[in-house]
């Protein structure tokens, strides 16, 4: 990372979970930034509330740090975050955010020092770089840690439960899909056991966070 990120012409770089770090969550955090910054940023635990972690949420492509007012809002809070990095010795920057289904958000970030000015024409190899990056960090840190399969629905039992994402009851569903009314109860009771939830409302919550549906299979039809 030192390397990639020295010959693209950046002087920082940042591989992260969006999360706090604690003992027990298993996280990407791999973080080449100014010490004193590092030290406040875990100190004040910004993770979650960092207006550019805030703004890789909202998109799937990589954007640069000074055009982050163009994807969110920022408050008076936010820019003092910002302007506190940029003390520090951060500079504008780019960011590549990382979103996996049933996983924490995480992103990639490269730092030019304060002052410096980013060149723009790097940036399409700077998305490259960085999800490829990300991408090598998730699964170096995945190697020893504890593997839990992600529950699997059948096809019926996803189709059902679109159906309830989409707020349909169990006689409804049994109409649409051609099947009896049991059966899809079955389906539905049997898909929150694999998941071990009581609850419709989570188990649509669950899946769609696993992919196991997706938001065309509720919206899309």
């Amino acid at each position: 990372m030192a390397e990639i990120t020295k010959a693209m012409g950046f002087r920082h770089y940042a591989l992260v979970h969006h999360v706090d770090l604690k003992p027990a969550v298993r996280s990407v955090h791999i973080v080449d930034y100014p010490q004193d910054w590092v030290e406040r940023f875990q100190a004040r635990r910004l993770y979650a509330s960092d207006p550019i972690h805030r703004a890789s949420h909202r998109t799937n492509v990589g954007f640069a740090w000074s055009a982050v007012q163009s994807i969110i809002s920022l408050t008076a809070a936010d820019r003092s975050i910002l302007a506190e990095a940029y003390e520090a010795g951060l500079g504008d920057g780019f960011t590549v955010p990382a979103h996996i289904p049933g996983e924490l958000n995480g992103s990639c970030s490269f730092a030019m020092a304060a002052g410096e000015m980013l060149d723009h024409r790097q940036l399409p190899l700077v998305q490259l770089v960085g999800s490829f990056a990300f991408e090598a960090a998730r699964k170096i840190s995945r190697i020893h840690a504890p593997q839990s399969e992600c529950p699997s629905l059948t096809e019926r039992q996803a189709e059902c439960v679109a159906l309830v994402a989409r707020g349909k009851t169990d006689w409804e569903i049994s109409q649409i899909l051609g099947i009896g009314q049991e059966t899809v109860i079955q389906h539905v009771k049997d898909a929150r056991d694999r998941y071990g939830v009581t609850k419709r409302t989570l188990l649509a919550i669950r899946a769609l966070f696993d992919g196991q549906i997706s938001f065309a299979d509720v919206f899309g039809r």
